[in-house]
């Protein structure tokens, strides 16, 4: 894979649909916790399988998961499952479903106890501040960091499925707590522009 392609981080290729995600999505900060709970629904899907896979069976998910309405997909019940399960447009996979039901209710409690799904991140980062990293190779980014495995491996002891260390760095990339453009990247020097 090449570290660039046309001026942008080469792992979203040409597929205007992952262009049109790197450009608008990715690394972009996002402090509210619906937005939040969306990812962690769509990467905790993501599980050995594609981003692009997920990001195709986005709107699906959107109609499935109560439009990532957390408090709504929390109430779903083993009759929900089972339609989910009969359901186009979605990962139809029993433990992944079980899992956003599962994680939904997780999230809410992590939203009392910390004030924010956002806030609650932000305890697992220095200063509590997002990180910009300055790599120049997507060979050079990781697959996880010390944040990555101090927040999942507490959500873990919540209770959370399908959030390992690796699912979790993807989640804070996506979500703006990390920012892994590349140096070269164009979105990287236009959020540097906006400065």
């Amino acid at each position: 894979m090449q570290d660039l392609t046309n001026g942008r981080c080469g792992w979203c290729g040409t597929d205007e649909l992952y262009v049109k995600y790197h450009d608008e999505e990715w690394g972009e900060p996002v402090t509210d916790d619906r937005t939040l709970f969306e990812f962690l629904v769509l990467e905790s899907a993501q599980a050995g399988l594609s981003w692009i896979t997920i990001l195709r069976k986005r709107e699906g998910y959107r109609k499935a998961f109560c439009d990532f309405e957390a408090e709504r997909v929390a109430r779903m019940t083993d009759e929900d499952v089972e339609r989910l399960m009969h359901t186009d447009g979605i990962v139809r996979n029993r433990l992944k479903i079980k899992a956003a039901i599962t994680n939904a209710r997780l999230f809410l409690l992590l939203q009392k106890e910390f004030g924010s799904f956002y806030d609650y991140t932000l305890s697992f980062f220095p200063d509590r501040k997002p990180i910009v990293n300055s790599f120049r190779s997507l060979s050079e980014i990781p697959v996880s960091s010390p944040e990555s495995d101090a927040m999942s491996r507490d959500m873990k002891k919540r209770g959370f499925k399908f959030f390992g260390s690796t699912i979790c760095y993807a989640h804070l990339q996506a979500t703006g707590f990390v920012n892994d453009h590349l140096t070269s990247c164009i979105c990287r020097k236009k959020s540097a522009a906006e400065r």
